[in-house]
């Protein structure tokens, strides 16, 4: 059995590689034909095929990032090193596999270290340290969503909400660690959408609508009336 020490380092180095699996470049170039980083706002993540290549694309490449998270904190449990050490360290191991995670997402070894801002990793990983705080910090970003149509816009609410529900949350909030982590994460959400506030500033950041109401063509509205008011 290996020491603690050479524990962490194996679950580290194994949530980088996990999170540097570039979903969004790999389905772009092998279903679409293009490096989503090309494209729309060159970033490699489930907002941008959104926007450019629309929900078919994008639902998987949410779905994979998503997973790269869960599966890299959710895997430690499989390991069962709570015989080894405690259960604070177990939480401290399952917070630098989120890190891990969500730096290989951001900066992927099989893509040329150019991937994307890790939001669908994040969530995918504190999902499986804690699922009623993911769920509460979806509700809001889904909410923020609804209301004013910016990706962006609800990530950084979400993010901000983060530290919130944790100090709210009696199972987690008893550890500093996690506490402080879910600080850190607010925070560099800020910071990887600094363009995007930019953007928002400016006016210019783009909006999504999930469903989008169904377009009428120019002569239907003149070919309806003359339903209405034809012969009877």
């Amino acid at each position: 059995m290996q020491a603690p020490g050479q524990e962490f380092s194996t679950m580290i180095i194994i949530a980088y590689l996990l999170g540097s699996i570039p979903s969004a470049v790999w389905i772009g170039k092998k279903y679409y034909g293009i490096d989503i980083r090309e494209h729309g706002s060159k970033n490699a993540g489930t907002t941008n095929m959104l926007r450019v290549l629309g929900r078919r694309a994008a639902l998987p490449v949410f779905a994979l990032d998503f997973l790269k998270g869960f599966v890299a904190v959710t895997f430690i449990e499989l390991m069962q090193y709570d015989d080894l050490i405690g259960m604070n360290d177990i939480i401290n191991l399952k917070i630098g596999a989120v890190f891990a995670a969500v730096l290989g997402h951001i900066f992927p070894i099989f893509a040329g270290f150019r991937g994307g801002k890790g939001v669908a990793t994040l969530v995918g990983a504190v999902t499986g340290i804690y699922p009623p705080v993911a769920l509460l910090c979806f509700g809001v970003w889904f909410v923020m969503l609804m209301v004013s149509h910016y990706v962006s816009l609800s990530s950084m609410v979400a993010g901000c909400c983060f530290p919130v529900f944790t100090l709210i949350s009696p199972k987690v909030n008893g550890s500093i660690a996690f506490v402080v982590f879910s600080f850190v994460i607010a925070v560099l959400l800020i910071y990887t959408h600094r363009k995007n506030i930019e953007r928002l500033k400016a006016g210019t950041e783009s909006k999504i609508y999930i469903w989008k109401p169904r377009r009428m063509n120019p002569g239907d509205g003149a070919e309806r009336k003359d339903k209405d008011h034809g012969p009877k």
